[in-house]
């Protein structure tokens, strides 16, 4: 299973979530979201036999169509936790911290440099857990060079543990940015990835994933 939950995989699991009832074929990975055939077939492969994923096979009218949403994700959280990022902690001073990054990203003309969860990207569609931490994603490939000017330019003390301030690099190099969002001028992770790091975070996260999962199906965007 492990094949399915690896970081290029999980863009097939991520389209299919975002667009349930799409007929999807193995094309449709490769031109829309860079996943190759093999990758993207092998995927779809483990995925009917898991009971998944339904629709024809083989032939001229081969298609996948998601069948069971909840089951695949809790076959994925029973995977993936918060914890597999590799997270760098910080002290800020600053109230206004959230503002001060977002700036900083704008004025590097990068503005989904960056992309918030847990509590932080999720308060903005929820205001549901009162915490000044905030965790921030930074995009892997400049990780370290971005993560050196960031802590110079926000004035953050690095710390062995605790802090109201994270750096993460994902474990997900390419499915934690995939569908990221903008709410309120923000930049944050896709509904889905916020509902996958909140489940098994031990500060309150599962209570804000159901809660969070809760206002998606009033507002009609569930993904489960």
């Amino acid at each position: 299973m492990k094949t399915i939950f690896s970081d290029k995989a999980t863009i097939v699991m991520r389209a299919m979530l975002s667009q349930p009832d799409k007929k999807w074929v193995v094309r449709d990975f490769e031109d829309g979201f860079g996943v190759g055939r093999a990758r993207a077939a092998a995927v779809l492969s483990i995925l009917h036999k898991k009971g998944f994923v339904g629709g024809i096979r083989s032939g001229r009218l081969a298609h996948s169509v998601l069948l069971n949403k909840k089951s695949l994700l809790d076959e994925w959280l029973k995977f993936y936790s918060f914890e597999l990022n590799k997270a760098h902690l910080y002290y800020s001073s600053y109230e206004d911290i959230l503002p001060r990054l977002k700036d900083y990203f704008e004025a590097k003309k990068l503005p989904t440099g960056y992309a918030l969860t847990l509590h932080a990207g999720a308060n903005l569609i929820t205001n549901y857990v009162n915490t000044s931490a905030a965790h921030c994603y930074l995009r892997s490939e400049n990780f370290n060079e971005v993560s050196l000017d960031l802590r110079q330019a926000l004035d953050l003390k690095e710390l062995k543990k605790g802090g109201n301030f994270s750096l993460i690099r994902p474990y997900y190099k390419n499915g934690v940015f995939f569908k990221n969002q903008k709410i309120k001028s923000y930049s944050v992770v896709s509904d889905l990835q916020l509902y996958l790091d909140l489940y098994n975070f031990q500060q309150r996260g599962r209570d804000h994933a159901q809660y969070l999962l809760k206002i998606l199906k009033e507002e009609g965007k569930s993904f489960a």
